[in-house]
């Protein structure tokens, strides 16, 4: 599968071609050529209704229950979470979080799927731990997860915390030693109820994320050798454009999206063009449902 890429043209494959591509993608996932970068929409595969939230907007409602926000920013996530945060407390904050993704991972049958491979890294943008429970169900005890961390409170120049399987903290070096490498970029509700959410949360890394400096070395190394492979994602806001774009910087490529192309906003059009991300446009279950065969 080739992709002829143009920063004005967005390439995108359909039906029986999109389908093979899936089969290729799989055969990549397989070989270590591929980090999935998996997002929320993932929650929504296995059909059934979602324990947590599955998107911004449904945080932002759970969020709103706990304390309702002005009708103008009733809908975004980090900017309600900025609202409690102001008036109740970054620990009140922190807790309700870990209230709404209290529900034990309930991983999919691709996250099960993707922990059987000897995967160099994967990125799980969202934080219910999916992934991470699914790493620890296959007993496997050579990765570590990486997970962004508020700066709030913090006097040390620190970006991230690492966990080991067993959800001690590890130090950073264990990482380069690491099987595989779980990203978590926005942290995650488990082991530590680490939650980038709020927009002040995201004041000093949108500052040096172009630079770099909040992305974590060994992600930087692997991804040198790593495309790309985006599964429920969506890129509608510019907070999820602009940390995935700091992410790709510098990876080999290709990238690939599996997004449904009539449900795309303008912006996530754009998004894809320029950074040169194939779409596969296919429903995401029937996407998943070729890949772990």
């Amino acid at each position: 599968m080739n992709a002829i890429l143009h920063k004005d043209f967005l390439f995108s494959v359909h039906d029986e071609e999109a389908a093979r591509a899936i089969l290729d993608l799989r055969n990549r996932l397989k070989a270590g050529l591929l980090s999935p970068y998996l997002g929320p929409g993932l929650l929504e595969v296995a059909g059934a209704e979602a324990a947590i939230p599955a998107s911004p907007e449904a945080v932002a409602a759970a969020l709103n229950l706990r304390a309702p926000a002005p009708s103008r920013i009733r809908t975004n996530m980090w900017a309600v979470a900025q609202h409690i945060e102001q008036r109740r407390h970054r620990n009140t904050l922190k807790a309700w979080m870990a209230e709404i993704f209290a529900s034990e991972p309930q991983p999919t049958a691709l996250h099960h799927w993707l922990a059987g491979l000897s995967l160099p890294m994967i990125v799980d943008s969202w934080y219910d731990g999916a992934m991470r429970a699914a790493l620890k169900a296959s007993g496997r005890r050579d990765f570590v997860s990486i997970q962004g961390i508020t700066r709030a409170g913090e006097t040390r120049d620190i970006w991230t915390r690492v966990y080991g399987a067993d959800d001690s903290h590890a130090e950073d070096a264990e990482a380069s030693r690491a099987g595989t490498v779980l990203y978590e970029p926005h942290g995650g509700a488990r082991p530590a109820g680490n939650f980038l959410v709020a927009d002040s949360d995201y004041v000093e890394v949108l500052t040096e994320i172009d630079i770099q400096t909040p992305i974590p070395d060994v992600v930087k190394d692997r991804r040198g050798a790593l495309g790309f492979l985006f599964l429920g994602c969506r890129f509608h806001d510019q907070m999820l454009r602009t940390y995935a774009r700091q992410i790709l910087k510098r990876s080999k490529g290709p990238h690939y999206a599996v997004m449904t192309g009539e449900a795309l906003t303008r912006n996530e059009r754009r998004f894809l063009t320029e950074n040169g991300i194939t779409l596969v446009d296919m429903p995401l279950h029937q996407a998943v449902d070729l890949l772990v065969g």
